[in-house]
């Protein structure tokens, strides 16, 4: 008999009114490139104050052996335990508005039950809205503005159109929990930010920067970026550094800045060549990440 899906959680017995409030989630596990939705994540978490207010049952959600939790040995014994958690946290914007973060791992089992579980605490909160966010890696130079693309259970909450017009992936809980809350009629909607593809496995905070942007104009939360945007600026700058000292990677750039302003001035699907022949992303990619591997070796 399937069990109650409040029985996968417990919430904080003093929680203020939230009706009206955004939730906002994003799980640990999934594609992420450029860390670009776990940075934000921090970010929340670092600008405001915040207390837990729901905490799941991660010791039936997550598979251990798979990503075993960290633990510290000190000289004779076991010093402290790194438990995974998956929880809803509290916080308020620069204006006082109270908004929910779901974040922590995605759990490996029971994604209806989660997603069930989610839904209730949407519905006994009366949450308005409930956004995800994360980077996936394309072929965009790091020199041109970063695109933000989002999708929804209702057009009108659509603020940028994917250049993708019918495409199977592999499922996530996030896309799963924007699907069920859909076919509840909630609200929900996902935010997805480009990350330069050869930056794609590291962090990469101006694609963290976008999602907040796209994110406080979908819901109209005051987020500052401060901290965030000058980790993107010091990023940046090393980024131009490195290139700027090799050559054959400038032209590279610059090859796939021609592909880039070729493709959006025919067409918004950057997936689609037209134009002069330039190397392919493969290519590109293997040579850029070549480059800055050997330059951070070197440091």
């Amino acid at each position: 008999m399937a069990l109650d899906p409040e029985e996968l959680y417990e919430v904080d017995s003093d929680v203020p009114d939230l009706t009206g409030a955004v939730l906002l989630h994003h799980f640990d596990g999934f594609m992420d490139a450029g860390s670009a939705g776990s940075t934000l994540v921090e970010h929340l978490l670092a600008a405001h104050e915040h207390r837990v207010v729901a905490r799941f049952d991660v010791d039936d959600l997550i598979d251990y052996r798979a990503r075993r939790p960290m633990m510290t040995y000190a000289t004779d014994r076991w010093e402290e335990y790194d438990a995974p958690e998956l929880v809803v946290h509290l916080l308020h914007d620069t204006i006082g508005t109270p908004f929910l973060l779901l974040t922590g791992p995605e759990p490996d089992r029971r994604w209806e039950a989660v997603a069930a579980a989610v839904r209730s605490l949407v519905e006994r909160w009366g949450v308005r809205l409930t956004v995800g966010f994360h980077g996936i890696p394309m072929g965009v130079p790091h020199t041109r503005k970063l695109s933000v693309i989002s999708h929804a259970t209702r057009p009108e909450l659509v603020t940028e159109k994917s250049p993708f017009n019918r495409v199977q992936v592999p499922g996530n809980l996030s896309a799963l929990l924007e699907f069920r809350l859909g076919e509840g009629r909630h609200d929900a909607m996902g935010l997805v930010a480009y990350v330069p593809h050869y930056l794609a496995q590291g962090t990469y905070p101006a694609a963290s920067v976008s999602l907040l942007d796209a994110l406080t104009k979908a819901t109209g939360l005051a987020i500052q970026a401060e901290g965030l945007q000058e980790a993107a600026n010091r990023t940046d700058a090393e980024i131009t550094r490195q290139v700027a000292e090799s050559a054959e990677v400038a032209q590279v750039v610059e090859a796939l800045e021609r592909q880039y302003d070729a493709f959006t001035s025919t067409s918004e699907n950057l997936l689609v060549a037209d134009g002069e022949p330039v190397p392919s992303g493969d290519e590109l990619g293997a040579e850029l990440e070549r480059f800055l591997a050997e330059q951070q070796r070197d440091r």
